[in-house]
C-alpha cells in the first residue's frame, strides 16, 4: 500500500495508484465523469474537454481529467492530500459550455438517427447540458465519405472525438482514417476517399459516441427499445467472442460485442458482427428424403423411417462440422457408436492428437499474449483466421514483443521476422537454439491449422512443442472451427481419421459443409442451411442455427462457453440434440435422456471440465513425437475469410465483402 497515493475527490479521501489519471481515479471512487473522446483501450487524445474537473489549489480553470495523472497533483500547503472536485459550480458551468459548443453545429435529426436511444451525446446533453440554445446561425454541413458496405457516415453529426481514427490506427493496425483541416473546417475522413479494408472496421460504430458512424446493413430497421437482448457467443471463428444477440420477434437484427478481457476484450470482427442476415436465407425448415433422385419434403416420421431402413445392418459413420454444439456431437457419438459405427471431427485432415489436450488445445490462454515478449506463429494467418486475436498480437507488438512467422507471408498489421514456410524452416530454428536470455522471457507459440493439415502435420506439431520447451513458452493451437476443441474433448475421433468415411455405407453428416462426400454412401445431412452438405444428402434433417438453441462451445484455448437461445428455428426445424434423440428411438438405440438438462448431466459426467463454464483448464504437457517432415509449404486453410461456413455463404453482406476483398487482391496495371 506504500506506493499508493491519497487524494480527495468530492470530499471523500481515497488511495489510488499515482499512475492513474484523475478520470480513472474518479471511476475507482464510483464517481461518474462524462467523456466523449476518452476510451480505456485507446490512446489519450484529450480533445473533447467534456471530462473537465476542478483541481483545488491548481490553475484557476478546469482541467481535463483524462489527460492529467494523479502524480501530477500538488497537495495542500499544510501537507493535505490533493483535492479534486467534480460537481463544483466551476465544473458545472464548464460542462455546460462544452456541451453548448458541441451542439452548435450538431443537426437536430435525432428522430431519424440510428444512434437514437443509445447515444452518448443525447444522454450527456440531458445530464450535463442546458435546455436552450443561444445560437440562431445556420449549422455547418459536411461531406459524407463512402467507407464501404459496412459503415454508414453522417459527418455533420461528428464531434471530432477521433475515436475512429485512433482505433483503426492503433488496434486494427490499418491507418485508413484521419482528420484534416483546422477549426470549423476540420473533418474526419478516409485517406484519398478510399473505403475501409480492415476486418475490424465495424468496431468504430460502437466507439462513435454520436450518430456520425452507424451500421449500414442495420440502418433504419429497428430501434433499441424494440429489441430483446440475449448474451451469447460467436461461432464464426474459433475465438468464440462474447456477443449480445439483439432480436425482434424471431428475427436476429444485429450482433454486438460483449466485454470479456480473457477472450475478445470488447472487439468483434466484421464477419461476426454482420453475418446475421445469413440466418434468414437458404434455411432448411422441413425434412426431405431423396425419391427418384429428387429431394422431396416429408414428415419427421417418414424421414426417420428412411434412415432406419438405410442403416439397418449397414456400417455407419458420423462426422461433425464447424458449427455443431457439443451436446449434439455427444448425442451423435453415442448413437453412432451404439450402432457399431465410428465418428470423426477432423474433416480437414488436421493431425490433432486424440486424447492429448496439450496437443489440440495447447497450454496458453489468449490473454497470455498481452504479456508475451516473443510470439512465434507457425502455419497461420491470424488476420483472416481470427482478426480479434490478431489485434491482440498487434497489441503485444506495440508493447515491444518480437514476432516471428513460419508460414505463408502476409500483411498481419505488424512487423515480423519471416523465417520460411516449411517444416525445414521450423527445424532450422530449433537446431539454432535460443539464448538463456530468450528462455527467461514470457513467450507464446501459436500453431495454426495450416501447419497441422497434410503429411507434415504431426512433424509440425512436434516441432512447435519442441520450440515451446526450448523457449519455456506456452502453446496456443489456433483452430478455424468453433466446434473442433469441444469435439476433441468428447472423443469425437477415430483411429483412421477420415478413413472412417471411405469405409461407411451410411454417413450422418452433422453440419459438415466444407468437404466433398463421394458417391456410393447413403448421406444423412443435419444442419440449418441448404449448402453443399444438403445438396449431397439422401435425407435432410433441419436443425437449429447456433442462435436458436442452447449449446456449449469450447474455444481455441479450451474455454467452455455457453451459447444461449435468442430465437426459435423456422418451420419444422428443431434443436440438433433433440433430432438425434428422436432418431435414436427409430434406430433401436434410444438415448437415455429426454431433455437438455439430462443430456448435459451425462456429458459432464463423461467430460467433467466442460461443466466449468468460462474457465480454462490446466492441460498436462505431453509432447508429440513426429518426424522431420518434408518441404510441404504451410498455407492457411482459409481461402476466403468471409465465406467459410453455410451461414456466411448465405449472407449478402458477406458476399459483397468477399467480392471487394477479391478485387483489392487483383494487381493493377502498373504492377
Amino acid at each position: 500500500m506504500s506506493d499508493l497515493r491519497k487524494m480527495i475527490i468530492d470530499g471523500a479521501e481515497i488511495e489510488v495508484d499515482p499512475a492513474l489519471t484523475i478520470l480513472q481515479a474518479c471511476e475507482q471512487a464510483g464517481i461518474e465523469v462524462p467523456r466523449f473522446c476518452y476510451h480505456e483501450r485507446l490512446s489519450i487524445a484529450g480533445n473533447c474537454r467534456m471530462c473537465l474537473v476542478e483541481v483545488v489549489g491548481g490553475p484557476p480553470k478546469p482541467a481535463a481529467s483524462c489527460a492529467m495523472q494523479v502524480r501530477d497533483l500538488r497537495g495542500g500547503p499544510d501537507g493535505e492530500p490533493p483535492e479534486v472536485k467534480t460537481k463544483s459550480p466551476m465544473v458545472k458551468k464548464a460542462r455546460e459550455g462544452v456541451m453548448e459548443f458541441l451542439l452548435i453545429n450538431h443537426p437536430l435529426d435525432c428522430p431519424i438517427c440510428d444512434q437514437g436511444g443509445e447515444c452518448d451525446l443525447q444522454d450527456q446533453a440531458m445530464a450535463y447540458g442546458v435546455d436552450f440554445s443561444r445560437f440562431r446561425e445556420e449549422k455547418r454541413s459536411a461531406i459524407d465519405p463512402d467507407l464501404g458496405p459496412l459503415v454508414a457516415t453522417k459527418m455533420t453529426r461528428c464531434i471530432s472525438c477521433t475515436r475512429c481514427v485512433r482505433f483503426t490506427t492503433e488496434v486494427a493496425g490499418v491507418s485508413e482514417m484521419g482528420q484534416t483541416g483546422r477549426g470549423e473546417d476540420s473533418e474526419i475522413t478516409s485517406y484519398l476517399g478510399q473505403m475501409l479494408t480492415s476486418e475490424l472496421q465495424g468496431n468504430v460504430i460502437d466507439l462513435c459516441p454520436v450518430g456520425a458512424l452507424t451500421s449500414k446493413p442495420y440502418a433504419f430497421t429497428a430501434r433499441p427499445w424494440e429489441l430483446s437482448h440475449t448474451e451469447s457467443i460467436d461461432v464464426m471463428d474459433a475465438l468464440c467472442s462474447n456477443i449480445r444477440v439483439d432480436t425482434r420477434g424471431r428475427d436476429v437484427m444485429r450482433f454486438l460485442p460483449r466485454n470479456h478481457d480473457g477472450v475478445n476484450e470488447e472487439w468483434l470482427s466484421d464477419k461476426s458482427r454482420f453475418v446475421w442476415d445469413g440466418l434468414r436465407r437458404q434455411r432448411l425448415d422441413r425434412p426431405y428424403v431423396r425419391k427418384g433422385g429428387k429431394l422431396t419434403p416429408v414428415g419427421w416420421n417418414e424421414a426417420f423411417a428412411a434412415i432406419a431402413s438405410a442403416a439397418n445392418g449397414k456400417k455407419i459413420a458420423g462426422i461433425a462440422g464447424d458449427l455443431a454444439p457439443v451436446e449434439a456431437m455427444f448425442a451423435l457419438k453415442q448413437l453412432v457408436e451404439g450402432l457399431g459405427g465410428a465418428v470423426e471431427c477432423r474433416t480437414d485432415g488436421a493431425k490433432l492428437p486424440a486424447g492429448n489436450r496439450s496437443g489440440y488445445a495447447g497450454t496458453a490462454r489468449i490473454e497470455d499474449l498481452d504479456e508475451a515478449e516473443k510470439v512465434l506463429l507457425i502455419g497461420t494467418n491470424p488476420r483472416i483466421e481470427a482478426p480479434v486475436l490478431n489485434a491482440r498480437i498487434r497489441k503485444a507488438w506495440l508493447r515491444g514483443a518480437q514476432i516471428a512467422l513460419v508460414g505463408e507471408a502476409a500483411d498481419l498489421t505488424y512487423d515480423y521476422h519471416h523465417a520460411g514456410d516449411t517444416t525445414a524452416a521450423l527445424n532450422k530454428m530449433i537446431d539454432e537454439g535460443v539464448s538463456d536470455e530468450e528462455k527467461g522471457k514470457p513467450s507464446v507459440v501459436v500453431i495454426g491449422q495450416g501447419a497441422l493439415i497434410g503429411d507434415d502435420g504431426t512433424a509440425n506439431l512436434a516441432g512447435a512443442m519442441r520450440m515451446c520447451e526450448l523457449l519455456g513458452a506456452k502453446l496456443l493451437v489456433l483452430h478455424t472451427a468453433a466446434s473442433r476443441v469441444g469435439a476433441m474433448d468428447i472423443g469425437f475421433t477415430n483411429d483412421s481419421a477420415l478413413g472412417v468415411m471411405n469405409d461407411a455405407d451410411v454417413i450422418w453428416n452433422l453440419g459438415a459443409d466444407e468437404i466433398e462426400i463421394g458417391a456410393g454412401a447413403f448421406v444423412i445431412y443435419q444442419g440449418s442451411h441448404g449448402d453443399r452438405g444438403a445438396h449431397r444428402a439422401d435425407v435432410i434433417l433441419p436443425g437449429a442455427a447456433w442462435t436458436e438453441e442452447n449449446g456449449l462451445f469450447v474455444n481455441t484455448e479450451g474455454r467452455p462457453q455457453r451459447a444461449n437461445r435468442a430465437g426459435f428455428a423456422p418451420g419444422e426445424a428443431r434443436d440438433n440434440w433433440a433430432i438425434i434423440r428422436a432418431a435414436s428411438a427409430h434406430l433401436g438405440q434410444t438415448l437415455p435422456y429426454d431433455n437438455l438438462l439430462a443430456l448435459r448431466k451425462a456429458l459432464f459426467e463423461a467430460v467433467p471440465h466442460l461443466a466449468s463454464i468460462d474457465s480454462v483448464p490446466e492441460n498436462e504437457w505431453r509432447p508429440v513425437e513426429g518426424g522431420q517432415g518434408g518441404e510441404q509449404p504451410m498455407r492457411s486453410p482459409v481461402e476466403d475469410h468471409y465465406l467459410t461456413n453455410p451461414i456466411a455463404r448465405a449472407s449478402e453482406v458477406m458476399a459483397e465483402l468477399s467480392k471487394l476483398a477479391h478485387e483489392r487482391a487483383l494487381p493493377i496495371a502498373a504492377e
